[in-house]
């Protein structure tokens, strides 16, 4: 029987081991956390990424999660800049972060063991260290986050971690709203928000900053037009999630080396502004999965795997980045060009939209 050891339990770790169990590989994950869970609000799964769920054998999402509803962008006034109903656009399901984890790991059998508690510490000839002990397995997979230990052992070389200049909040508020949601920006920040299955609305925020500091989304959007001060009224202060924005410089590594594969944040952390991060961690663990249980050997396998996936991540990161850029513009005059120039361009994209479904 071929062994695993998935290092870090989130998304697109436990993705991995659940699809490695049900081949019918042992696996071994470690986690850090003291226990198994996972720590967020809100996450759009795109369609792409229902579909490497379903392939790594996730059941249940559909009675979890809810369809967004088409929005679109406005500015703080609540002027519409672009209506998504006008671009026929694919849509995600909307699902509560610990809901998702919970159905991938209600999903693990017994070739599945999840240790927790457990600080991986280094990583050296093919062994992983923690805790004093030193573990070795056929594949190793790096799911370990932004701050991958093991990917820094692999590429000592490699920059690291990138700040953005923006920070993020997130919260869930319990408010009943007719608003469908969508994005609005402003100058040098800006506020979304969809609603979960149960009624509530996740809803996230961003703001320029140096890294470090402590932001009030209060104070930074109490003005901006409905429903937004009512969405943060209805939040509690103590559940609001608050963190700096970082992301992989480019050329990102590769995601393989011997026996040893990277995948999600540790392979390619992008900012949250496609809404990708976690659909590209479960993309690249149902990608994994069918390399590693197909015929060629495991380095071969996870050499076709980076061949598969790098090129479509650095897409990602490259274009979440300069998403990023455009919106968190603070300039009055840079600003208003570029909603001028979304406006224009969701008008031209509309009236294409319409044309080929007519």
């Amino acid at each position: 029987m071929r062994t695993a050891i998935v290092v870090g339990a989130g998304i697109g770790g436990v993705a991995t081991a659940l699809g490695l169990g049900r081949a019918g590989w042992q696996v071994t994950v470690l986690e850090r956390a003291p226990q198994l869970g996972e720590v967020g609000a809100g996450i759009s799964v795109w369609p792409s990424a229902v579909k490497a769920l379903q392939q790594l054998g996730v059941t249940g999402l559909e009675k979890a999660s809810v369809v967004s509803a088409p929005a679109g962008m406005r500015r703080p006034n609540g002027q519409w800049v672009v209506k998504a109903s006008a671009l026929g656009l694919e849509l995600p399901v909307m699902v509560h972060r610990a809901q998702l984890h919970e159905l991938i790991t209600s999903g693990f059998g017994s070739g599945v063991t999840v240790r927790t508690g457990v600080t991986v510490d280094g990583f050296a000839d093919g062994a992983v260290r923690a805790g004093g002990e030193e573990l070795r397995a056929d594949l190793v997979v790096a799911a370990d986050g932004l701050r991958s230990v093991v990917r820094d052992a692999l590429y000592p070389r490699y920059a690291g971690p990138r700040y953005s200049g923006y920070a993020a909040y997130r919260g869930i508020a319990d408010v009943e709203l007719e608003d469908g949601g969508g994005e609005t920006w402003g100058r040098g920040r800006r506020f979304g928000f969809a609603r979960l299955i149960d009624g509530r609305y996740y809803w996230y925020a961003t703001e320029n900053r140096a890294a470090g500091a402590v932001g009030d989304v209060w104070s930074a959007f109490d003005q901006w037009h409905d429903p937004i001060p009512e969405l943060l009224e209805a939040t509690k202060p103590e559940a609001v999630l608050q963190n700096d924005i970082y992301d992989l410089p480019l050329p990102l590594v590769p995601f393989a080396q011997a026996n040893v594969a990277l995948l999600g944040d540790a392979a390619h952390a992008m900012t949250p502004n496609l809404g990708r991060g976690a659909c590209t961690a479960m993309e690249d663990a149902a990608a994994l999965v069918r390399h590693v249980t197909g015929p060629a050997a495991i380095p071969a396998a996870l050499t076709s795997y980076d061949a598969e996936r790098r090129p479509v991540a650095t897409k990602l990161v490259r274009v979440s980045r300069n998403v990023g850029r455009v919106g968190q513009l603070d300039g009055r005059i840079a600003a208003a060009v570029r909603d001028g120039l979304l406006l224009t361009g969701g008008k031209v994209a509309g009236l294409l939209a319409r044309r080929r479904s007519g």
